[in-house]
């Protein structure tokens, strides 16, 4: 069994909806635990419209790539282009952490390598994880959400 934290978004729609709709689906995948929703301003795309956004805990007994293949069937599920990486969506879904694994290979790098910049992760992730130790860069989750400005990120 593994420790593991998925970022969730979404922007289009009934977010909140598409939210809870892709927890349901991971509770397949093993025990969950989730964050409270936080809403965002949409980074890196101007005019869009506000993500919600959280963070939910697996344990769970998949690997890296099988938990990978399972979230984006999830994501095609609820609506997602499996060709459009970027923009608006209905529903996001990024392997943040793996317990303490460290793998990069096309189309999977874990820890996620934003994680420690994005103040819309790291303020739901120190909701269920404050002191987990990020393995490459050997601070906490409350530390990294310290170095960054937390200041667009609102309970929902």
């Amino acid at each position: 069994m593994c420790e593991v934290f998925l970022g969730l978004g979404s922007n289009l729609g009934d977010r909140a909806g598409f939210l809870d709709q892709a927890v349901a689906a991971i509770e397949s995948l093993g025990k969950v635990v989730r964050s409270r929703w936080y809403e965002t301003a949409a980074v890196g795309l101007p005019g869009a419209p506000a993500f919600l956004n959280g963070v939910v805990r697996l344990v769970t007994e998949l690997a890296p790539d099988e938990l990978l293949r399972q979230t984006r069937e999830i994501e095609r599920r609820l609506g997602r282009d499996p060709l459009t990486r970027a923009g608006s969506r209905t529903i996001d879904i990024d392997i943040l952490l793996f317990g303490h694994k460290v793998l990069s290979r096309p189309g999977l790098e874990i820890p996620h390598p934003r994680l420690h910049h994005r103040a819309f992760v790291l303020v739901p992730l120190a909701d269920l994880a404050p002191n987990f130790v990020h393995p490459v860069l050997g601070k906490t989750v409350s530390e990294m959400l310290a170095d960054v400005d937390r200041a667009g990120v609102k309970a929902a």
